[in-house]
C-alpha cells in the first residue's frame, strides 16, 4: 500500500467518482464487477482502476473481481464519510440557503451544525431547521460545538477577514465558494474551492470545440 503522502491528488480526486458510481451499481442490484467492466462503464482503463485502488490496499480477487458492497464501504472509509465531522455555514444568501436545505451532509461525511450571517434581516430566521445566528456569536459557538469545517458562501471581499477569524477559532477545513484564495495566507488549512463559473466556461469550451469539429467536417 502506498504511503498517504505518495498518493497523487489525481488519484484522490477520482475516489468520490468511484464511490458514487459503485453506489449506483449497488442500487441496481450488482454485487460484483471486474476491473475491465468497471473501466468500460466509467470510461477509464482497467489498469488505471487497479493502480488507483492498489494505492489503498488490495480490494479485488483475481478471477472474481471486486465485491461492490465491501469496496463501496472501504472507499467511504478512506474518504472519511463515516466520521460525520461538524461544519458551519457562513452566508445565508440564496446559495447558502440552497446548500443548507438541499445538501445531504450526512451522506458526505459532514453534519451541518450552525448557520451564520452578518445581515440582521436574516439572523433569527430558520433554515434547514436551524436558526441563523449573527457572526458576533461565532467564537462562543465554535468553542462550544467544536466544528472542524466551514462552508463560505460569502462575497470575495469579505472572505479574508472571515477566514482569519475562523482560523483563529480553530477551523481548519473550508468549502469555499467565495472566489478568494484562502491558502495564499493560510498555508496549513484544507480548502476545496468551488468556481461554478469555471465549470460553465468549460461547458462553453466544449460547445465551441464541438462546433469547430462540425465546421471542419
Amino acid at each position: 500500500m502506498a504511503r498517504k503522502e505518495d498518493i497523487s491528488s489525481s488519484v484522490i480526486k477520482r475516489l468520490p467518482r468511484y464511490y458514487r458510481f459503485i453506489g449506483e451499481l449497488i442500487a441496481e442490484g450488482r454485487t460484483r464487477i471486474s476491473s475491465a467492466d468497471l473501466a468500460a462503464q466509467m470510461s477509464l482503463t482497467a489498469s488505471q482502476i487497479r493502480q488507483d485502488l492498489n494505492c489503498f490496499g488490495g480490494f479485488g480477487q483475481p478471477g472474481c473481481g471486486y465485491f461492490l458492497p465491501d469496496l463501496h464501504s472501504e472507499i467511504g472509509r478512506i474518504l472519511g464519510l463515516d466520521r460525520h465531522r461538524k461544519a458551519i455555514l457562513i452566508g445565508a444568501g440564496n446559495l447558502g440557503r440552497a446548500i443548507a436545505i438541499h445538501m445531504k451532509f450526512e451522506s458526505f461525511g459532514m453534519t451541518l451544525c450552525g448557520i451564520f450571517d452578518t445581515d440582521e434581516n436574516k439572523t433569527g430566521l430558520t433554515v434547514a431547521g436551524m436558526k441563523i445566528l449573527p457572526m458576533t456569536e461565532i467564537r462562543d459557538f465554535i468553542a462550544e460545538k467544536h466544528p472542524e469545517a466551514a462552508i463560505l458562501c460569502i462575497p470575495r471581499e469579505s472572505a479574508e477577514e472571515c477566514t482569519d477569524l475562523l482560523v483563529s477559532c480553530g477551523i481548519k477545513a473550508f468549502w469555499n465558494f467565495s472566489h478568494y484564495d484562502l491558502t495564499a495566507k493560510h498555508k496549513d488549512i484544507i480548502a476545496e474551492n468551488v468556481h461554478l463559473g469555471d465549470s460553465l466556461m468549460l461547458l462553453s469550451y466544449g460547445l465551441n470545440n464541438s462546433e469547430g469539429s462540425e465546421n471542419e467536417s
